[in-house]
């Protein structure tokens, strides 16, 4: 299995519109973010979690050419801006695009693309295949086994997700202990770091890193990063041994 950071940034990504902090202005790749999601591939499989407002630019880069399917983690702007874009899948793969995510989550993408569920339907419009995530049961799309994590992002139930010994959460701020021992034996994490300041929806770093620490998993990486983290490097240099800053571009092979 293969995971491709696709975006590590939070909501506004990296560079900040009309900032010239530091990091906005940063010459160095690693500190410009878009919007996060991943790319999961195997030898069978191709599928994608969240598809945010960066999400054409996303695919062009990383030259995601096959799309078995889209997982959303929550309903928020940031992760299903991009989703229209599907409509590339749709022509080159002639058919439908999976799109898998809670009753919630499939409630907020009727709301932003209302067009894709008129009926009846016209030409050029994004076709999906909507499958509903139940939260407290494991689904497969292909060979995968995905089960979902339940998390807090302040009120709103996020899911997170773990195929195999690979655990992915984003827009969280409270793991509950039943949740997290479905984290417990994962070799790699992905868990949202937002800034050191605390907030009302995400982990600070100071805190997933007490969360990664606690599940004693042998590799971390944080994303959902913001500009007011401080510069990738000087960040990432500082962390303990096993736990690093993800950046867009990044590919973790299993």
């Amino acid at each position: 299995m293969k995971i491709t950071f696709l975006g590590t940034g939070t909501s506004q990504g990296i560079p900040f519109i009309g900032c010239d902090c530091p990091v906005c202005t940063s010459a160095n790749k690693k500190d410009n973010r878009l919007r996060s999601a991943i790319w999961i591939e195997t030898k069978d499989t191709s599928i994608v979690i969240d598809s945010g407002p960066d999400f054409r630019y996303q695919m062009l880069r990383a030259k995601v050419n096959k799309l078995d399917a889209i997982v959303f983690t929550h309903g928020h702007k940031d992760h299903i801006a991009g989703l229209d874009d599907i409509r590339a899948y749709n022509y080159f793969e002639k058919k439908p695009i999976p799109v898998y995510a809670t009753e919630e989550t499939q409630e907020a993408l009727k709301r932003e693309f209302s067009y894709i569920f008129t009926n009846p339907t016209y030409p050029g419009i994004p076709q999906i295949e909507l499958n509903t995530i139940n939260a407290y049961e494991p689904f497969t799309i292909n060979e995968l086994t995905i089960t979902p994590i339940r998390v807090l992002h302040y009120k709103m139930e996020v899911l997170g997700f773990r195929i195999g010994d690979f655990t992915y959460i984003t827009d969280a701020n409270y793991i509950a202990p039943e949740e997290l021992e479905k984290v417990k034996g994962s070799n790699t994490l992905v868990l949202n770091a937002l800034r050191h300041e605390p907030h009302i929806s995400h982990y600070t770093l100071a805190e997933a890193v007490a969360v990664a620490k606690s599940l004693q998993v042998e590799n971390t990486y944080f994303t959902h990063i913001s500009h007011q983290l401080g510069m990738h490097d000087v960040v990432d240099s500082a962390l303990p041994p096993g736990m690093h800053l993800s950046y867009d571009g990044l590919v973790l092979n299993f």
